[in-house]
């Protein structure tokens, strides 16, 4: 490793590399030019938007169809309340209280009720076949 400092207060030149501005320039413009032909060139190809997304304009292409994800932007429903909706008719579900075939004696109890009593009797032998829907 040298000690001495490299740095003299001179650019560093080479005899045989030069830059020259108007190459840069002249390059600039081509890649500008190739871009705009191609732009136009691939924009005459572009089909335009059926009438009924036509109606909504611009703004079509920025929204996914539905049905969308929850959160995302342009969705009406916020996640965070219909989790603690769901939860709380689940919570009354559960707690719920009351006669579905009052004549044949079937009642709908709350579920800790349910599991006192199937840990004091325990289950039934035979299992209960259940009513078709009509």
């Amino acid at each position: 490793m040298s000690t001495e400092s490299h740095n003299t207060g001179q650019e560093p030149r080479h005899t045989d590399v030069s830059f020259e501005g108007a190459a840069v320039v002249a390059s600039l413009l081509i890649c500008v030019y190739i871009l705009r032909f191609t732009t136009n060139f691939m924009s005459s190809f572009d089909t335009p938007p059926p009438p009924s997304r036509a109606a909504l304009g611009k703004d079509y292409r920025m929204m996914p169809p539905e049905p969308r994800l929850q959160g995302v932007p342009g969705h009406e429903s916020d996640p965070q309340a219909d989790l603690r909706k769901k939860n709380q008719e689940d919570a009354e579900a559960n707690e719920k209280l009351e006669w579905i075939d009052k004549s044949g004696g079937i009642a709908q109890i709350p579920v800790k009720d349910a599991m006192k009593i199937i840990a004091e009797k325990g289950l039934s032998a035979a299992p209960v076949q259940a009513e078709r829907k009509k």
